[in-house]
């Protein structure tokens, strides 16, 4: 039994089974009574195949889960079991991840400007691996911790993303040697680079760019006396399968990059940050209709001349930007409703906007959206509502945060033990899985094909 994440976390599933499956279990349980709270579902199995995902797509590369993407204790839990390393930004994650039983050698706190009291507590408790980008930290990291070891983190052009980062962090190339000889000074034990070409990122050559320019920066590095041996690829990888570019041609980008600027036998140890990569698609929430208003268009003085009906209708549910759906604002997200109840044949639809349960006017989640008809105590289903929902998600008003329901599918549980035993290689894996035959070797004595291989997941 995996030593952080137990069985009665999770409710087991068979293998077919899809979220919305489980979330019509509960809606019919919960719609017995007056609590028909918001919920999530979501699938660690869909977590589980990411991870196996990742390791075949970039083979070279380790992945270190972004926590601030979706901090929920069972994603984390997950990631801990299968090996993942992690991606922190405060104290707070990096107790959050210790607390479940992670080394210290598995986290980077990935966070450039940090506050002292919190460099601090990661000198206290092991982590020395963390970034950096101008001169004020290094100063701050000098005097209080000692044994720090500092990743340079650089800027990217980050033009084709959807969340630009390089505004806010990472030095441009002219100042990364200032900032190589400033640690040289202070005896401050730089070790490698890291970029972060920005969440959604839609460009690939953004990767092989910034990998070009991190060759540059180990160069320069080598001049001062600094032995760098991390590359930090950071996040940007797409989580839903609707996006513009798919994980795999970001990939084809990445590795021939690696090759040509860090190749095998160079010594340097490749990470990433994936954060929406591991968790978009693997939660979907049900929200319940609470309250709706309809509003004659004469009334409000607007205008349809697509409909022939004379009113558009609002309806309130129980989550909302304050909550759930902060994504909205925070991470650009455009969430669309699906109906719970299959509509009628032919019935009408009307103008409609959805509005969250507090009393501010910016709590409203969509609008002039096509519905038929819905009433109070109806549902409404999300999907791909992973990524940087529950993190930011809030009590405001008094409202609570949306419970989460972990599913996780028989065959993943099966992959999840044997990635945690460690799998060894064997003559029978040997016949699954050889460098030449698949992608799937990660070391010399380990091999995760045969997880696919002996619970059916490929």
């Amino acid at each position: 039994m995996p030593e952080y994440i137990q069985e009665s976390d999770f409710i087991m599933v068979e293998e077919g089974f899809v979220a919305k499956d489980l979330m019509e279990q509960i809606i019919n349980d919960v719609s017995q009574t007056d609590d028909r709270d918001a919920f999530f579902v979501a699938d660690l199995g869909d977590v589980v195949r990411k991870h196996l995902r990742f390791l075949k797509a970039l083979p070279r590369v380790k992945p270190f889960y972004a926590v601030k993407c979706n901090s929920s204790r069972g994603v984390v839990q997950i990631l801990a079991e299968v090996g993942a390393g992690f991606d922190c930004a405060s104290k707070t994650e990096i107790e959050m991840v210790q607390g479940i039983g992670v080394q210290p050698e598995r986290i980077i706190y990935a966070n450039p400007c940090k506050q002292i009291s919190q460099i601090k507590f990661a000198a206290k408790h092991g982590v020395t691996m963390m970034t950096f980008d101008n001169e004020v930290e290094l100063s701050k990291v000098s005097r209080n911790h000692p044994k720090a070891r500092m990743v340079l983190r650089i800027a990217t052009d980050d033009s084709k993303s959807s969340a630009r980062l390089s505004v806010k962090f990472g030095a441009p190339l002219k100042a990364c040697r200032h900032l190589l000889e400033m640690a040289k000074d202070l005896n401050v034990d730089v070790i490698g680079v890291s970029f972060h070409v920005g969440s959604g990122c839609s460009d690939p050559k953004a990767f092989a760019q910034s990998i070009a320019d991190a060759r540059l920066v180990f160069e320069m590095a080598s001049e001062f006396g600094h032995k760098m041996h991390l590359l930090d690829i950071g996040g940007g990888f797409p989580g839903t399968e609707d996006s513009k570019i798919r994980f795999e041609e970001i990939a084809a980008v990445i590795n021939p990059a690696l090759d040509l600027y860090f190749p095998e036998g160079s010594a340097v140890e490749i990470i990433a940050e994936p954060g929406r990569y591991y968790v978009a698609s693997a939660f979907a929430l049900a929200v319940n209709i609470i309250a709706k208003k309809e509003v004659l268009l004469e009334q409000s003085g607007s205008e349809d001349e697509d409909h022939c009906s004379n009113k558009t209708i609002m309806y309130y549910v129980n989550d909302g930007v304050y909550g759930s759906f902060n994504c909205i604002f925070f991470d650009h997200a455009h969430p669309k409703p699906i109906l719970h109840k299959k509509p009628f044949p032919d019935q009408p639809v009307y103008s409609s906007s959805l509005w969250g349960p507090t009393c501010d006017g910016l709590d409203r989640i969509a609008e002039h959206i096509q519905l038929p008809e819905q009433y109070v105590g109806d549902w409404l289903l999300f999907d791909n509502m992973g990524a940087y929902t529950v993190a930011a998600s809030s009590t405001f008003n008094g409202f609570q945060q949306s419970q989460i329901h972990y599913a996780m599918p028989r065959a993943a549980w099966e992959a999840v033990h044997l990635l945690h035993q460690g799998l060894p290689q064997t003559e029978e894996s040997e016949t699954l899985c050889t460098p030449m035959s698949c992608g799937w070797e990660i070391s010399d004595t380990m091999c995760f094909a045969p997880v696919f291989a002996q619970t059916g997941m490929i």
